[in-house]
């Protein structure tokens, strides 16, 4: 059994060894400063992000999903990102998902045990059918959580492409890795909580890997997310100044021609720009 107190995320920040003596504004202050480091870290490992992202561009476009594995705070921004991928890039929910320890119940109350469950992260990837397409990204601030380390060794055995996203270098998940992204973010300011540094940095990571590969296979034009699910108000809104800028085409034509097209963007402004109907 590894020794959980030498993980660099277990160790106490000497900057707040006080903490609880601090004022309100000292404690905001020091906090503010650390997350800022949090980019820097995130910055260093950015030629292993761009390796994975190239593996989920390829998996997307040979008919492979992108499937976040992680338990409690990792899991539950693994679930953040991937849930936002439909509304956002119009893609189907399964192309993008997330797999939490202790099933959807975990994302609300804490599963006692899942996450020290090594089998149950194969089990529950088994469920999925995953294949060679596939990329699996192992989320875990420790880098030694049992249900990502089985998750990500069963993904393995069925060919799939691994990735890793921990907290201190030398994990164990990175040894189940084709790809291993370890970003040292150091001791948090409250000894062991990684709900703070290293899940901003798993946030930024995420938000990365998806958004890029979403520009990289045809989601966005320009820096325009046309593909969007219009499903309210704003997001009609939002339909309707995109094809206006798009198009240079004033509101009330460019409303009446998304109505059209059900508010298919896309199709919207190929209408227009290549002056043809429906």
């Amino acid at each position: 059994m590894e020794k959980l107190s030498l993980l660099t995320t277990e160790q106490s920040n000497p900057k707040t060894s006080r903490l609880d003596e601090m004022s309100i504004e000292d404690i905001l202050n020091t906090m503010n400063d650390e997350d800022q480091t949090v980019a820097l870290a995130v910055r260093q490992v950015i030629p292993q992000i761009e390796k994975t992202i190239e593996k989920v561009v390829e998996a997307f476009k040979n008919g492979g999903r992108l499937l976040y594995v992680g338990a409690g705070t990792s899991g539950r921004i693994g679930v953040m990102d991937a849930v936002e991928c439909p509304p956002t890039f119009g893609t189907s929910p399964a192309l993008v998902k997330a797999v939490l320890a202790g099933g959807k119940g975990a994302m609300y109350h804490a599963v006692e045990g899942a996450e020290d469950d090594e089998a149950l992260g194969a089990k529950d990837l088994t469920d999925l059918q995953i294949n060679n397409r596939d990329v699996i990204i192992g989320i875990a601030a420790s880098g030694r959580t049992p249900y990502v380390k089985g998750a990500l060794a069963y993904a393995r055995s069925c060919g799939a492409t691994t990735a890793s996203l921990s907290n201190n270098e030398a994990s164990i998940i990175s040894d189940y890795a084709d790809i291993p992204i370890e970003v040292i973010t150091g001791p948090e300011i409250l000894t062991g909580s990684t709900r703070l540094r290293a899940a901003t940095s798993h946030k930024m990571v995420l938000n990365m890997i998806s958004t890029t590969a979403m520009v990289k296979t045809g989601k966005v034009y320009q820096n325009l997310m046309v593909d969007l699910n219009v499903s309210n108000f704003k997001l009609r809104e939002r339909a309707k100044k995109m094809v206006c800028m798009i198009t240079e085409l004033d509101e009330n034509k460019a409303e009446s021609i998304l109505i059209e097209t059900e508010y298919n963007v896309k199709l919207a402004i190929v209408m227009i720009l290549a002056e043809v109907d429906k």
